[in-house]
């Protein structure tokens, strides 16, 4: 199984929403699609969905041309949209038959009660879907993006409103899913990218701006540790630049701040003496992964406050 996207772009009237993207996905594979809001991901999941179907450039699936194949595409394809457009009046077997005659598929109750236990669906099948918690429910839309077995799958935004536990059944699922099928994810949680993924695509402003494997994103950037701080509002924060081991300050917020320390250096004891001295409350501190740095770095979205 192989999908490659060629040189795909596409207008909005005059605003140019993609690019001139091109990438591959290979078989087996759960590839991270990241970028900020706005930045086309969206968009270039409905056009390889086929649910756009004006753009500039080729999507090949299994050696088959959007343009020209549209149904094997499909055939060959699960889509879980941002917001899981469901039936909440709709029993979740029910549903999911309603899918199975959509997309002919043979033995429809066996495939259910199959796709109902890979999901864990099982113990919810007797109630309608407005039933559902939000956990529930996105177990349903993979299932109806799995139903016809695809070999690929397109999931945008799929742990948007979950809570911890949840989030944790849903990774675990696609994980498991990931290791027979071809998987593009969208989403702005870095922990679930770097628990989840296996290579990495960032786009920008419509433009892809990188396409690497998770390990080296790991290895890239400045190389010290990366501090989120936020203090309580209306304290003076001059005094940041004073203290040792930090290289740069960017503000992020009114009172949060990005804090990069040099290599080798952990300066949190001494931000905590000096924030006191300063009496200066610290209301959250934390360090962010790698990942986050370097897309924050690649995207730009901090203002540099000192340098």
């Amino acid at each position: 199984m192989a999908v490659s996207i060629n040189n795909v772009s596409k207008y909005y009237g005059r605003q140019k929403a993609l690019n001139n993207i091109s990438f591959t996905l290979n078989s087996g594979e759960i590839c991270g699609f990241l970028g900020p809001n706005g930045a086309g991901k969206s968009t270039l999941m409905k056009i390889i969905t086929g649910y756009l179907d004006e753009y500039e450039g080729d999507i090949i699936v299994n050696g088959k041309n959007l343009r020209q194949y549209p149904l094997e595409v499909k055939a060959a394809t699960g889509y879980l949209p941002e917001h899981n457009p469901l039936y909440p009046d709709m029993y979740i077997t029910e549903y999911l038959l309603h899918v199975t005659r959509l997309y002919h598929t043979p033995n429809a109750m066996q495939r259910v009660n199959e796709i109902m236990e890979m999901t864990g669906l099982l113990p919810e099948k007797n109630k309608k879907i407005g039933q559902l918690s939000k956990g529930y429910r996105q177990r349903t839309g993979l299932a109806q993006a799995l139903i016809h077995e695809p070999d690929l799958l397109i999931l945008d935004e799929p742990m948007t409103g979950l809570d911890p536990n949840q989030l944790e059944e849903i990774r675990d699922l696609i994980i498991r899913i990931g290791k027979n099928k071809t998987v593009l994810l969208s989403t702005h949680i870095m922990q679930e990218v770097e628990a989840i993924c296996d290579r990495i695509l960032v786009i920008d402003k419509g433009n892809l701006i990188a396409d690497k494997p998770k390990s080296v994103f790991h290895h890239t950037g400045s190389g010290g540790m990366v501090l989120k701080v936020s203090f309580a509002p209306g304290n003076p924060t001059d005094w940041l630049s004073e203290i040792k081991g930090i290289s740069q300050i960017k503000r992020d917020g009114n009172d949060s701040f990005r804090l990069l320390s040099l290599p080798g250096h952990d300066p949190r004891i001494a931000l905590f003496e000096a924030a006191a001295g300063h009496h200066c409350p610290i209301i959250e501190l934390r360090e962010e992964s790698n990942l986050e740095n370097v897309f924050k770095e690649l995207t730009g979205k901090n203002n540099s406050l000192h340098t």
